[in-house]
């Protein structure tokens, strides 16, 4: 928790009290549903919770947008970039409902009311979002299929809207195919060595196309 701290000083109190209470929830639902593994339920606040809050340090997202999290697994990195933009709107997927009914039990005790989770397909979700989030899902090229055709027209935010992606290792060959696409090296922001080969990729996408 202290990492969060020192890393995003400006939190309210209750986005404070948000993100201490995400240890208890955590452990609390690991228990009936496993969706984080053992050692990485102690390491919670760096593998999971600050992993997350590195597209934060990439994107302010603004009053009002939306964003996508496919494939959020146990809420990551949705539920932590919920707390930390409370006017944004959050819509985090999963094809695994007992990880659906985690996150939706998670941003129920944390009383996040800008989430909203759903068990489905990113290919059967029929809206727009200002960008789309996740996790290494999947390689990029195949990533980009899923979320073809959802992205907002209207650019809101400094960056192109498109996909903010979060993913470690050797990324050449995979992204070789894309034009538009940036890479931040998360161990540019975040000291500790799990973030050394971490990174956030920007894929700018055009609206329905």
């Amino acid at each position: 928790m202290q990492e969060i701290l020192k890393h995003f000083p400006n939190l309210t109190e209750v986005q404070v009290a948000q993100f201490a209470k995400l240890e208890e929830l955590y452990k609390e639902w690991n228990a009936k549903i496993n969706v984080i593994s053992r050692k990485d339920i102690d390491e919670l606040y760096t593998r999971h919770v600050l992993h997350s809050l590195g597209i934060a340090k990439v994107m302010e997202f603004k009053p009002g947008a939306h964003v996508m999290d496919v494939g959020t697994g146990g809420g990551f990195p949705g539920i932590p970039l919920a707390i930390l933009f409370p006017e944004t709107n959050f819509y985090l997927i999963d094809v695994i409902a007992k990880k659906i009914k985690v996150v939706q039990g998670v941003a129920e005790g944390l009383g996040l009311k800008n989430v909203n989770a759903e068990q489905k397909r990113a290919e059967t979700v029929n809206k727009d979002f200002d960008f789309i989030v996740s996790r290494a899902v999947t390689n990029m090229p195949d990533f980009v299929v899923w979320v073809r055709g959802k992205i907002k027209k209207e650019q809101n935010h400094d960056l192109p809207n498109g996909i903010l992606y979060l993913k470690g290792g050797d990324l050449t060959e995979e992204l070789a195919v894309f034009q538009r696409v940036t890479l931040y090296n998360l161990s540019d922001y975040f000291e500790d060595e799990f973030f050394e080969t971490k990174k956030v990729v920007h894929l700018a996408m055009k609206y329905k196309v």
